[in-house]
């Protein structure tokens, strides 16, 4: 008997929302509220929302707090992706990675790209898992955020979360 699965496949799970900033509050963060309101657009439903600093011991504590958490799935993060020495996202979830989608990330700046030029190719936008659980790292912009949701992970999240459980 086959074992086909559809590529295209729908889900609804548990996602946190993380942003990472030395500036925004609840007031002023626009990437994060977006990634909410099109996760729910989607059916998904929001287990956590977190504004930490740029500090490496803030970002990993906020990860784990959602690792521990079995209703989480999904870890999105906005923020700490650029070029500066304040930017710590990425250093922080690579070394939490069992495993990159080093796809993601190529293929995410290649669309943004296409949308705001040569800045894209300094993002360092990665993703990974960790566990069983799905990492994304994103830039801050309410742009970037909704191109990432729109384009790459809510169109294949059913079939990222198929491949890690079977």
């Amino acid at each position: 008997m086959s074992h086909e699965h559809r590529r295209d496949q729908k889900v609804q799970t548990g996602f946190a929302v993380l942003v990472v900033s030395d500036t925004r509050t609840e007031q002023t963060d626009k990437s994060g509220k977006i990634a909410m309101e099109m996760l729910k657009a989607e059916g998904h439903s929001i287990i956590a929302y977190d504004i930490v600093r740029n500090r490496d011991d803030e970002i990993r504590n906020a990860i784990n707090k959602y690792l521990a958490d079995s209703k989480i799935r999904v870890i999105i993060t906005s923020g700490g992706t650029g070029p500066g020495v304040r930017d710590r996202t990425v250093e922080v979830l690579e070394n939490m990675f069992d495993r990159r989608f080093d796809g993601f990330g190529e293929h995410f700046r290649r669309i943004s790209y296409e949308e705001i030029g040569l800045p894209a190719i300094y993002s360092r936008s990665i993703a990974g898992i960790i566990g069983n659980t799905i990492a994304y790292c994103l830039p801050g912009s309410k742009n970037a955020m909704r191109t990432a949701l729109e384009k790459v992970i809510l169109p294949s999240i059913g079939h990222l979360l198929w491949e890690v459980d079977r």
